[in-house]
């Protein structure tokens, strides 16, 4: 035996853990050795090599028979997922080397609509490439914050009203029209038409918190004064204009179905109609884009994808999706 003791990172090699499986394949030692080439005095010293760093007997000697003791068991059990794993590692390395990213991340502003996102993942997913997918929830500026804080690698709905920094890359996704609702029981469903700053300013807005880590944020449709009940995202905002807790704009494309069914009113207001202009979004980089990035860009090139991904195709009632926005 060696004068110093091993340690279990010195023993639990992937050739020894192989060693064990053949021993408790095979049934006794002596078999093992003779599928292995080695002589079995050399097999016995090694498996005692591990035994002695691991401070637990791995096989019962008792009979003829090499027999896995409960210790044992466990042993082979997690070497044999951890021999899976380095094949996994192994496979992935190769598959990397080929261009592919080892993880993307797509930041997602609230009005995006999810379900032609998970579409897309559907699709990307099916080509089992070796790239890790992750989705993130972006509002407003924290949309296009967690790109430039390297957080994400690709943003879908990134608004014109937040600055594009030199190192972005950026192409159109679409236009989403807003319009100012309210429920029909709420008083300016009633008010006299159109509806100025002063009089919407005197009731309560419902607005979605920038995601936003760093600085004060993107504020959108508030005025000076309003008070103002903040959600986490459009589901929630939606919720609130429809119980008439407060006032706000919604994307036509969320708001018509309730307003089809009188569940909300849009007043005509004076101020100008907002347009909003979606934008896509990565990083610049000397380099040519991984597969993975080069796949969403070839998706989000076509028309139809871009139309589905700011539309809405949910009935009266509420939203299925988690979506955000502020207004």
């Amino acid at each position: 035996m060696s004068k110093f003791r091993l340690s279990p990172r010195d023993v639990l090699t992937p050739d020894a853990l192989a060693m064990l499986q053949r021993i408790a394949e095979a049934g006794s030692f002596a078999a093992a050795a003779r599928t292995a080439g080695m002589v079995p005095s050399a097999l016995t010293y090694r498996v005692r090599q591990i035994e002695d760093a691991l401070d637990v007997l791995l096989f019962d000697r008792s009979s003829r028979h090499a027999r896995l003791t409960p210790a044992g068991a466990e042993l082979l059990r997690e070497g044999t997922r951890l021999l899976c794993e380095l094949d996994a590692v192994a496979n992935r390395v190769k598959r990397v080397a080929t261009g592919w990213e080892a993880e993307f991340t797509l930041a997602v502003d609230g009005v995006i609509n999810r379900t032609t996102v998970f579409e897309l993942c559907e699709a990307f997913l099916a080509l089992e490439p070796p790239t890790r997918l992750r989705l993130r929830d972006g509002i407003l500026s924290g949309t296009l914050e967690a790109l430039t804080s390297g957080q994400a690698d690709l943003a879908l709905g990134v608004v014109t009203e937040t600055a594009m920094p030199e190192n972005v890359e950026f192409l159109p996704l679409g236009n989403q029209r807003f319009i100012f609702t309210v429920a029909p029981h709420h008083p300016l469903a009633s008010a006299a038409a159109p509806l100025d700053d002063a009089t919407i300013g005197r009731y309560r807005a419902v607005a979605v918190a920038d995601s936003a880590t760093r600085g004060g944020g993107l504020t959108i449709g508030l005025l000076g004064g309003q008070d103002v009940f903040t959600v986490p995202g459009l589901a929630e905002k939606l919720e609130a204009q429809l119980r008439g807790i407060g006032v706000g704009f919604l994307p036509e494309c969320l708001a018509r179905p309730y307003i089809d069914t009188g569940r909300l009113v849009a007043p005509p207001v004076a101020r100008q109609e907002r347009i909003a202009h979606i934008r896509y979004a990565w990083r610049k980089s000397p380099t040519p884009p991984g597969k993975a990035l080069a796949w969403w860009q070839a998706r989000l090139a076509d028309p139809v994808t871009r139309v589905a991904l700011l539309e809405r195709r949910s009935a009266p009632g509420a939203p299925k999706e988690p979506i955000h926005e502020a207004g």
